[in-house]
């Protein structure tokens, strides 16, 4: 009887992660173009929506519905698991937080609900430390206790060539979306308890790069840190800035992933995102 952790596609877990933990189930996000709905991860990714957005298909996203996870967290417990640890999207930008804690009131306390306050890896690297915790042997509020450690040591920065697409989807508001244009600019973002907010503002893609780096050296710290590069239509701009962060962490880095976020994320921010997620080991 163990524990085990569920999360929702939105975590762009890279795979190699994803594939060592066994008692990890990653959930679809609802994509819709044009009205019509897909599952992230399982018939739509980061490439189609790249295409879709270019194309000036109309490109949506949903929370997962509470009865969806009802069932899964039906089925985990069914087969064995001793309680289930719900790690998602930061509840400041999906309701699937709100739906996993429907869901999981009528599991008579097998169920935690987490909430990541935090995108892509963001999201990921607290369900790995969940994770990882349980296979340890850790009980569920233990092992829901690893996730919210992770949280406090994760940070996420990232930079978009326009806000366009985060002020259609609601994430950030039309007044910051208008100056940023107006200017010419182009935004850095972080995710701090869990919303979306401009940090900086910078005149190239390259400058946005730079940037990107120094923030993520001044929130590690002096300590020993994983990492990942997101990005959507934009490996080149990735691994730059993978390459770049080698060079500043040396020896402190145990290890960088650089992945394409899925249709989720790259709905409402756009091709050319490139982000930086940033776990502090203890």
């Amino acid at each position: 009887m163990t524990v085990v952790v569920v999360t929702d596609s939105t975590s762009a877990l890279p795979e190699p992660l994803r594939a060592a933990r066994s008692g990890l189930t990653v959930l679809g996000i609802p994509v819709l173009v044009d009205g019509v709905e897909y599952r992230e991860g399982e018939d739509i990714g980061g490439e189609v929506i790249v295409r879709a957005i270019r194309e000036g298909h109309e490109v949506t996203t949903s929370g997962l519905p509470p009865e969806e996870l009802r069932a899964t967290y039906t089925r985990l417990l069914d087969e064995g698991a001793s309680g289930i640890v719900s790690v998602h999207l930061s509840g400041r930008l999906s309701g699937t937080v709100a739906a996993a804690e429907a869901a999981a009131a009528g599991f008579g306390g097998r169920v935690a609900v987490v909430d990541s306050l935090g995108a892509g890896m963001g999201v990921g690297y607290p369900a790995l430390a969940a994770a990882e915790a349980a296979e340890k042997g850790s009980e569920l509020l233990a092992a829901a206790a690893a996730a919210q450690s992770a949280i406090g040591r994760t940070s996420t920065y990232f930079y978009l060539d326009t806000l366009e697409y985060l002020r259609r989807g609601g994430r950030i508001s039309a007044a910051r979306a208008i100056v940023g244009t107006a200017l010419s600019v182009k935004p850095i973002l972080g995710v701090e308890d869990g919303r979306i907010d401009v940090v900086e503002k910078v005149r190239t893609p390259t400058r946005g790069l730079q940037r990107l780096a120094a923030l993520a050296v001044a929130d590690a710290g002096e300590a020993e840190v994983e990492m990942t590069v997101h990005h959507l239509g934009a490996e080149r701009r990735a691994e730059a800035l993978a390459g770049w962060l080698g060079e500043q962490f040396e020896g402190r880095l145990r290890r960088i992933d650089v992945t394409e976020v899925g249709a989720a994320v790259g709905a409402h921010c756009g091709p050319g995102l490139v982000g930086v997620v940033t776990r502090r080991l203890p």
